[in-house]
């Protein structure tokens, strides 16, 4: 176990949803003139929500992708409230939405300091050219994410389809980063 808790805060979960019907864009433009939709530039509807603060793109296949909840919660109550809009704004629909967590994207801090030269070649796994970024790129395998780690102990991890897979990823990093004490504290 780490000596120091590592800080953890999800940024971003991105969740598509299929309504498994074919939906007018147009007439949801017409119930909310506060969407955007510019067909000749892109082909999906953005809906926006105040609360919980998301854009969910919806497309004429009936196919959506909500991004910017910070939950999985938060993400599956934005699409039903969307959908629940949609209704009220007398677009039929007539099947519940089928969700799917697609990515979330988490940042963090290990605070201490990593040897990134040396966390390259120890971890395996990982690419690093300090002269295009600055940060390591490890590929962890189990769980599925990708974690960006800079010298400071800040990191980015993304690529997992669970919140749990964030708190597993980051905690079994720092943990294999002290095993092979690539990491100090002040």
């Amino acid at each position: 176990m780490p000596k120091v808790k590592a800080t953890i805060s999800i940024e971003n979960v991105v969740a598509s949803a299929t309504l498994n019907q074919k939906v007018d864009l147009n007439a949801v433009v017409k119930g909310y003139p506060g969407v955007e939709y510019r067909p000749e530039q892109f082909p999906g509807l953005v809906f926006r929500l105040k609360r919980p603060k998301t854009a969910t793109l919806i497309f004429n296949s009936g196919k959506m992708v909500c991004t910017g909840a910070k939950s999985e919660k938060e993400a599956r109550r934005a699409v039903m409230k969307v959908v629940k809009e949609l209704k009220k704004g007398g677009i039929i629909i007539i099947s519940k939405p089928e969700l799917k967590i697609q990515n979330i994207v988490a940042s963090g801090g290990l605070g201490g300091m990593i040897d990134l030269e040396k966390a390259a070649y120890t971890l395996g796994h990982t690419m690093y050219e300090p002269e295009q970024f600055p940060g390591l790129i490890y590929r962890m395998e189990e769980p599925k994410v990708v974690i960006l780690l800079f010298a400071s102990g800040k990191l980015v991890c993304t690529g997992a389809k669970r919140e749990q897979d964030v708190f597993v990823a980051v905690e079994k990093l720092h943990s294999l980063l002290e095993e092979l004490s690539l990491i100090f504290y002040d």
